[in-house]
């Protein structure tokens, strides 16, 4: 709470902004939403939820003793003390030598990558969907997973820049992937949406998308709607304000 306090008052300190000229009441805003996660932070009930502690030993087990299923074991744990939003980046050890999903061929062998990682990945989403629906958060919460781009359809080969968990030694020439914006998938679940389906299709080589292309857009409006705000009318209000004259 002490360090918190500090980083509270350091923030205040550099914000030099002249709030005078704040026309828009942004500062007031920004001011709102500061006291909002403060009274979050500083509540004991959410304060107990990140105390992992406190859980059923068993229930940790079932989530898993490593950095992936802990993480979603508080996610979960949040979720119940009344925090509405929640990310959990799965990176780190389970993830291979650079501990991330940048699956290049200079960081991985993406095929021993995605053998190292997707079992414990799909166990771990399950659990926690299961648990969801276990716990009756099944309407309110929705699970999303995802990452920011695909990767390459066609195959790439390079030396490895180093040897380690899904990674030849130094200097093996092995397979990975590349970025590549144009095609990707990302997971749904829970928040009463309909589930067991499958929304849009790629080409067979995965390269582009052929059925019911879907955007960022859509990926906000699909969030925005469970959380019971109007894309549509923010949209429009966007698009109104990009139109004023400065």
């Amino acid at each position: 709470m002490a360090r918190l306090s500090d980083r509270v008052a350091l923030r205040r300190s550099l914000d030099t902004l002249e709030r005078g000229i704040d026309t828009a009441g942004q500062m007031q805003t920004l001011d709102q939403f500061e006291t909002q996660a403060m009274t979050m932070l500083t509540n004991p009930e959410t304060r107990n939820a990140f105390d992992l502690a406190r859980e059923d030993a068993r229930t940790r087990d079932r989530y898993g003793r490593h950095r992936w299923g802990q993480q979603l074991l508080l996610a979960r744990r949040l979720v119940e003390s009344g925090v509405e939003i929640i990310t959990s980046c799965l990176d780190g050890p389970q993830c291979g030598r650079v501990a991330n999903w940048d699956d290049h061929a200079v960081n991985h062998h993406i095929f021993d990558a995605l053998r190292f990682r997707m079992g414990p990945l799909i166990k771990r989403c399950r659990r926690s969907s299961r648990m969801s629906y276990a716990r009756g958060l099944d309407k309110r919460v929705l699970v999303v997973v995802s990452g920011e781009f695909g990767r390459t359809p066609k195959i790439s080969f390079s030396p490895s820049s180093g040897p380690g968990q899904a990674s030849a030694p130094t200097g093996t020439v092995q397979p990975g992937r590349d970025h590549w914006p144009r095609a990707f998938t990302n997971l749904w679940a829970g928040g009463g949406i309909q589930t067991g389906g499958i929304i849009g299709a790629s080409d067979q080589r995965g390269e582009d998308v052929i059925e019911r292309a879907c955007g960022p857009g859509d990926f906000l409006a699909t969030i925005y709607h469970h959380l019971g705000i109007d894309a549509e009318r923010r949209r429009s209000m966007i698009s109104t304000a990009a139109r004023r004259p400065w």
